[in-house]
């Protein structure tokens, strides 16, 4: 029993990291200025100006002055202005200064203490048991071998190996055009990203196949619960091998110019993968080799006891087997571990569970067959099956704030509970924890600075008219495409984060701020901070506040003497 060594005490608890300091500016004062004590003004007062040198007798102020100086041609006064603004950033971005974000840091997006929280929730499947990445190569392979045994698919197919790094979770499916992408919060699809089988197509492709433009329509995108009429979205963690599955099949056809129809195609890809879940393939890998696919099953153990320690409620509500939940939980946590929850339901046929009233709870015994006995309350160390959470919520009490669910699915297992009936609700999101550590190194952070510098200077300069100053106007964006580029591949060669497109958020990220008042990489993350915890969103800002939101530049304890300048770095 992989947990029993582990308690709860045992993990060391962090300090939340302060994330959003990580920039602030200010004027720089003379030495003797700043050591000397400065008394504050009264609240609401105005401060006094501060006495400036003007620019013509102060040289620095000269080099940053939007207008060239006499004598001097458009084309030096431009690529002035950008040597001095890459100095600038190199000397106030030292080594290691963004090596701040912790990867067990709990994300808020609403104001929430855990202090009001009474009520634990939890899924179990990339929630309560994380699996390796073995797991999506086995379900990958059994699903092409499906293909080509059960769907006569050719044989070729099966020389594609499994591409674990191909796809990134919340990717767009054009069913028709076999077209596999990345889309922001704003229904555009982010070019670079558009994959059709294993090559990415040219952006100019892109825009003839949707007239002229890269948005997708919002009848077209995918629905609520990302399965539109013409367009999916990929969110579950699960659809990584069906991502890639999909890829491998367009491109075996499109590579031997065989004529097929993306949308048969689509159906039986789909239909393979869900053979792999419904038939028991999946369950059955995990339960004959637990310890190669479970990880940190000591991590659960400790969360929960911690839990029920301070005399917290908890349930489970999953869509997996009783069978499977109780192996893989005793593996974890020990044979006693539904002593920790109050109530523990399985098979549960979310997202239905959480907005119909139709199917009831049944009990199952301690063989895991379902008895006959109408369910007129739920009762500690018993199992259900189904039911609706209507009938959960009456016959438990626990309704809206005090309750928190946590989930890795936005769509399944999170957008009812927060939209229709209040409740606080936690995402799972692995992939956080090798993201944090790409924003924290020192070629991420850099060219992320350079960028945000660059683009203040293209918005600055695009004054200049003539053909020199486009010339370099036209160097400078080809340089900031490279930068874009390069601050994508660092995360994805072929999609790039799953959080943002160059600067929008990906679709992905408007669906968890919408879906989850915390998010996190793992539950373990709770064993970081007390009980007690108020988690507070930080105000982030909107674009006509973005120039007095100088952390814009997410680059660290930076100052500048010319804070009018370095507010166009955004």
């Amino acid at each position: 029993m992989a947990g029993a060594a582990v308690r709860a005490g045992q993990f060391v608890r962090l300090a939340a990291p302060s994330l959003s300091y990580c920039t602030r500016f200010g004027a720089e004062v003379p030495a003797a200025a700043a050591q000397a004590p400065q008394p504050s003004p009264p609240y609401g007062s105005r401060k006094p100006r501060a006495q400036r040198v003007p620019a013509d007798e102060d040289p620095a102020a000269r080099a940053f002055s939007s207008a060239p100086a006499p004598g001097s041609d458009n084309k030096s006064f431009l690529w002035a202005r950008y040597g001095e603004m890459k100095r600038l950033v190199h000397d106030l971005l030292p080594p290691g200064v963004c090596n701040l974000l912790n990867p067990s840091t709990i994300y808020a997006n609403n104001e929430i203490s855990l202090k009001t929280i009474g009520v634990y929730g939890f899924d179990y499947d990339y929630t309560l048991a994380l699996y390796s990445p073995a797991l999506h190569s086995r379900i990958y392979n059994t699903a092409r071998d499906i293909l080509v045994e059960q769907y006569k698919y050719p044989k070729g197919i099966l020389k594609y190996e499994y591409w674990p790094n191909f796809a990134v979770r919340g990717l767009h499916y054009d069913i028709a055009k076999g077209l596999l992408m990345k889309i922001d919060a704003f229904h555009y699809i982010q070019l670079g990203t558009v994959y059709r089988g294993l090559k990415p197509v040219p952006d100019d492709e892109v825009l003839e196949m949707y007239d002229g433009t890269h948005h997708i329509p919002l009848h077209q995108a995918s629905g609520f619960y990302g399965k539109g009429p013409a367009v999916k979205q990929f969110m579950d963690i699960f659809s990584l091998p069906e991502m890639t599955l999909l890829a491998v099949a367009n491109d075996f056809f499109i590579s031997n110019d065989i004529d097929y129809d993306p949308i048969h195609l689509y159906k039986d890809v789909t239909d393979a993968i869900r053979d792999v879940h419904i038939k028991g393939f999946m369950y059955k890998w995990i339960m004959q080799d637990l310890e190669q696919y479970i990880l940190h099953g000591d991590e659960t153990y400790a969360v929960l006891h911690r839990l029920a320690k301070s005399g917290k409620k908890l349930f489970l509500i999953t869509n997996s087997p009783f069978s499977f939940v109780d192996k893989g939980m005793r593996y974890m946590v020990g044979k006693d571990w539904r002593d920790f929850f109050d109530v523990v339901i399985v098979q549960a046929d979310k997202p239905h569970f959480f907005n119909d009233c139709v199917k009831p709870f049944r009990r199952l015994d301690s063989n895991g067959d379902l008895q006959w006995d109408k369910i007129n309350k739920l009762e500690k160390g018993q199992v259900y099956k189904q039911g609706n959470l209507f009938d959960f919520l009456r016959l438990t009490g626990w309704r809206g704030s005090k309750v928190l669910y946590f989930g890795d699915h936005l769509y399944s297992d999170l957008a009812d509970l927060m939209l229709r009936h209040g409740w606080r609700t936690g995402a799972i999101v692995p992939e956080l924890e090798t993201e944090t550590k790409m924003v924290n190194t020192e070629q991420y952070s850099q060219a992320l600075t350079w960028l945000q510098a660059l683009t203040g200077l293209l918005e600055r300069m695009q004054m200049f008219q003539d053909s020199e100053s486009q010339q370099v106007l036209q160097d400078w964006m080809k340089e900031r495409q490279e930068l874009r580029a390069l601050t994508k591949n660092l995360f994805n060669p072929q999609f790039g984060s799953i959080f943002r497109t160059c600067h929008n958020p990906t679709y992905f990220s408007r669906r968890l701020c919408r879906f989850s008042d915390v998010y996190m990489a793992s539950l373990s993350c709770l064993l970081n901070y007390d009980l007690n915890y108020t988690f507070y969103p930080r105000r982030t800002p909107l674009q006509h506040e973005a120039p007095l939101w100088m952390d814009q530049l997410c680059t660290g304890c930076m100052k500048t003497p010319f804070l009018e300048e370095m507010a166009h770095i955004r």
